[in-house]
């Protein structure tokens, strides 16, 4: 995984483990991490691309999620997702997300996603154009 990025290219929320999230070894499933590093990375192109009544001219797909998991999330936790976008290459880009508990500042999980960006018409990769790599990485607090 990466080392961090700068505050300026960072974007995160707070999300709490619920009943739901828990499997059978009393902690947050897997699956759930990968739910939580999907729902970050999309948390931040609605803060960048705010939803309208148009269609938007851009989607992305997830091409490969790498994820290394280092403590338990437990249920009641409050864990922050952060997450930042890190090389951009033709119609590919890099996230990274990092999960770590509030109370104890532990890091619980780190991810490395590879996205592919879309046109919607065709559903074929499109080069990232300049203006939306710009706007993913500016401060979105």
């Amino acid at each position: 995984m990466e080392p961090a990025a700068p505050d300026s290219f960072r974007f995160s929320h707070l999300v709490r483990v619920v009943e739901a999230d828990i499997d059978e070894l009393h902690h947050a499933n897997n699956v759930q991490y990968v739910r939580w590093v999907q729902d970050i990375a999309s948390a931040h192109w609605r803060a960048c691309y705010p939803p309208t009544a148009a269609p938007s001219p851009y989607m992305w797909v997830v091409m490969e999620h790498r994820i290394r998991y280092l403590r338990p999330a437990l249920l009641h936790d409050e864990l922050r997702c952060t997450t930042w976008v890190g090389t951009v290459r033709g119609a590919q880009s890099q996230r990274f997300t990092r999960i770590e508990r509030t109370s104890d500042g532990a890091l619980l999980c780190e991810a490395e996603t590879q996205w592919a960006f879309l046109d919607p018409q065709t559903l074929r990769p499109r080069r990232v154009p300049e203006d939306v790599i710009q706007r993913l990485r500016e401060a979105v607090l």
